[in-house]
């Protein structure tokens, strides 16, 4: 811990440039480790010179695993796809996530990470927390039992259900914190207010795995709550980013690189643009290199106004696996991308899904760099896109050309706008 007890720790406020060189003088020996260790990382790292990757233009060469792709590697090299750097035996714990995918624990203190967004909460040593998240199976509740132990906070493991036991509960026992879902919490304040009988002492909340809109956070505060803030992580990565006091966006946690790129690939976003969270994960026993999350973000700009210099991000700001299904046939964001990848010119692109189904109707938006001045330059440039969306998409679709900027910035790749009646 820091000095300064609004701070988890000094990296949390470490000069920007600072942590860029740390992480990057890190990251070879991250690569060496877990491609000599778990065979998986060999084989998806293959022909990869750990020395080399010190920059991020270097990272981003190399390839991304998308985490859609984990049940199948599971599936294929039990128990954890070879990307796991220890036997099961080694382990803490084992969890399964739906897929089924199944997500190892290793033995650091706080090994989800969570602990950072514990403290922003303004969760503190002797604090008690009720624990609201599943205990069964999967790891949403040890992510917060193991950081808030590490911190010094008495753990109540609730987990889910059972309203009317959790109110008993928090009334006798007066948990300084909930943490948990928003949905949940609302259902106990609810339940509480039926009763009568208000939960004393309740003063903060953090919450996650759903959406917090504005108004819900606004409805929490007006039943007493003085801090209600939210994290963003994964059940393979732990905690990714977090809010705090400030509540603009989300700092990424210390020990992971995070990076925004165009969904279906593996490209970097200019800073703003939505695209697809990507997350580089220093851990000893499960190692996560350029793992794409299937969630849609964007990079704010500079520094938080709380003193944390870490990246911020927008949170959660839905789903890039926008894969959808035409004329029988799936067609997913990587196509897209790479039919913008193959003409020159191209810079971004939306295939558009319209009409009914079993009428399917297809446009492909692109933007183009320069614009083809004349008509007949024009005609070429469609007629060369078309014939490569052909080949990529296995589709016929029509081709519309506009210049650089036009382009929704929602990290939107495929947008199906089709009817069902």
């Amino acid at each position: 811990m820091t000095s300064d007890d609004r701070f988890y720790d000094a990296r949390e406020v470490q000069a920007p440039a600072a942590r860029e060189a740390d992480h990057f003088a890190r990251l070879p020996a991250l690569l060496s480790r877990a491609i000599a260790q778990a065979p998986g990382w060999a084989r998806q790292l293959a022909g990869v010179t750990p020395g080399d990757i010190t920059s991020r233009q270097a990272l981003a060469s190399l390839p991304v695993l998308r985490k859609r792709d984990l049940k199948d590697l599971q599936a294929a090299h039990p128990p954890f796809g070879g990307l796991c750097t220890r036997p099961p035996g080694k382990l803490s714990r084992i969890f399964m996530s739906p897929g089924p995918i199944f997500d190892p624990e290793g033995d650091e203190p706080d090994p989800w990470r969570a602990g950072r967004a514990l403290w922003a909460a303004g969760i503190r040593p002797g604090h008690v927390l009720q624990n609201c998240f599943g205990y069964h199976l999967t790891p949403g509740a040890w992510m917060v039992d193991l950081a808030a132990r590490r911190i010094g906070c008495a753990v109540i493991p609730a987990g889910t259900g059972q309203t009317e036991q959790q109110l008993e509960v928090m009334r006798h026992l007066q948990p300084d914190a909930y943490v948990g879902t928003p949905s949940f919490l609302r259902i106990l304040i609810e339940k509480a207010a039926e009763s009568g009988v208000p939960i004393p002492n309740l003063q903060r909340a953090l919450l996650a795995a759903e959406a917090l809109p504005a108004s819900l956070r606004t409805w929490f505060e007006s039943q007493g709550i003085g801090t209600v803030l939210q994290w963003y992580g994964t059940a393979d990565l732990g905690c990714v980013a977090y809010e705090s006091s400030a509540r603009e966006g989300m700092i990424i946690e210390e020990d992971s690189l995070v990076e925004i790129v165009r969904p279906g690939t593996g490209d970097p976003v200019p800073e703003g643009e939505i695209g697809e969270i990507v997350v580089t994960r220093f851990s000893d026993s499960y190692p996560m290199i350029r793992f794409a999350t299937g969630d849609l973000s964007a990079v704010l700009p500079g520094p938080s106004p709380c003193g944390r210099t870490n990246l911020r991000i927008r949170g959660w700001l839905g789903r890039a696996d926008q894969t959808t299904k035409v004329r029988g046939m799936f067609v997913h964001p990587e196509q897209v991308a790479a039919v913008v990848a193959a003409v020159p010119g191209l810079v971004r692109a939306r295939l558009v899904v319209s009409g009914r189904m079993a009428d399917d109707q297809m446009l492909l938006r692109c933007e183009c760099e320069p614009m083809p001045a004349a008509e007949v330059d024009r005609q070429a440039r469609m007629a060369e896109v078309a014939a490569m969306a052909r080949d990529k998409l296995r589709l016929r679709a029509e081709i519309e050309l506009q210049p650089r900027g036009t382009l929704p910035n929602d990290g939107k790749v495929i947008e199906d706008l089709r009817t069902l009646d």
